[in-house]
């Protein structure tokens, strides 16, 4: 049996190596969403709200607004209470992270920032 030369076998390792590293991420995202997850329930339960899954419910961003008004204990501007339009559920996440940064100071980073080398 031919033994695989020093390239070859490194080509092997390398797929091996890249899996790994994906399923490590993979775990690591899971554990950083769970806790997350979990540090807002926990804030959330004052005002009878949870999150089970971050993806879908902060989409229409009436818990995002919740969050936000119980860590900052006060009340954001008029939104909309039951969105049903993708325009309305964008409105509220924008009511909510304007107030972050306009109110509370938070500066929010979009991608654009860091494609534009912007400082923040």
């Amino acid at each position: 049996m031919q033994q695989p030369q020093n390239g070859q076998q490194q080509q092997e390792e390398q797929p091996d190596e890249m899996e790994r590293d994906l399923a490590e991420d993979a775990v690591w995202k899971r554990i950083q969403q769970n806790t997350f997850t979990r540090w807002a329930n926990e804030h959330l339960k004052t005002v009878g709200k949870t999150i089970a899954n971050l993806e879908t419910d902060l989409s229409d961003g009436l818990r995002l607004i919740a969050l936000v008004e119980v860590l900052s204990g006060r009340r954001l501007p008029k939104h909309n209470k039951k969105p049903t339009f993708r325009s309305q559920k964008l409105e509220n996440v924008s009511v909510a992270l304007k107030f972050l940064e306009e109110d509370e100071g938070i500066k929010i980073v979009n991608i654009g920032e860091f494609l534009n080398c912007n400082k923040y």
